[in-house]
């Protein structure tokens, strides 16, 4: 397995406000972790946010006193666990610093082991499982439009252009906004050639065909991770960019 990750600020933001790790070897009881993080551009201290959230949760995990007895039944409960524990450090920091108040952020995290992908998610970051043949989304985005599409209130169609589909129902760290309702998830990872995790400055810029194209291309994986933010930002780079690629090798 080979992982490569970049983040970017985009063309037409000055700051960036994600964040992203990744680690393709152990790290306490897991074989590997990556996160991605995007930071609430409309809240105090969004880069704060995104940052602390990839800091504590990847510490939680490194730190974990009972990381021999955690087996992989165990992954998906460990990665929530650590989510939880990121907001609530993100809630104390906004509470006791006037600065930091009503800061949060958008989180996916996720361990590939075996043949199986565990992943904790809350926000509108995204993980695929990506192939020859197609992409398919890992995530269900935690968006005001996405809850209507999937009540059959709006068309997709309607969706795309819906005066509200940026808006979040679920964030990290931000009370009353389902800041530990944590997503989690596990699938087969069946055919995937790839996963990409990503926020969503590359998802609103690139359609599926597009990844499909770069991911299956040629170059290794850092120059195919490369050349999506390139994408993205050629196609107006409207938000920070954040992208980790993991092909998937057996």
């Amino acid at each position: 397995m080979y992982a490569a990750g970049f983040t970017d600020t985009g063309v037409a933001r000055s700051q960036n406000q994600d964040s992203i790790f990744v680690c393709n070897k152990p790290i306490g009881p897991f074989p590997n972790l990556f996160i991605v993080a995007d930071g609430m551009g409309g809240h105090n201290a969004g880069d704060v946010a995104s940052a602390m959230a990839v800091a504590k949760f990847s510490g939680y995990i490194r730190g974990y006193g009972a990381s021999p007895y955690i087996l992989p039944e165990n992954y998906l409960d460990l990665l929530v666990s650590a989510a939880q524990h990121a907001g609530g450090e993100i809630i104390k920091l906004a509470e006791t610093e006037e600065t930091m108040r009503g800061m949060g952020t958008t989180l996916t995290a996720c361990v590939i082991a075996g043949e199986k992908i565990f992943i904790a998610h809350i926000g509108d970051s995204r993980a695929y499982s990506i192939n020859m043949f197609g992409v398919k989304q890992l995530t269900t985005d935690h968006t005001y439009v996405e809850e209507l599409l999937q009540s059959g209130k709006v068309s997709k169609k309607e969706a795309l252009a819906h005066p509200k589909r940026h808006v979040l129902t679920r964030v990290l760290g931000i009370p009353g906004t389902g800041g530990m309702e944590i997503d989690g998830i596990v699938r087969e990872l069946g055919e995937s050639a790839a996963i990409l995790m990503c926020s969503d400055g590359l998802s609103n810029m690139i359609d599926n065909d597009t990844l499909v194209r770069i991911v299956n291309g040629l170059g290794y994986v850092e120059n195919r991770a490369g050349y999506l933010v390139d994408e993205a930002n050629r196609r107006g780079g409207h938000d920070n960019i954040s992208v980790i690629l993991i092909d998937i090798v057996r």
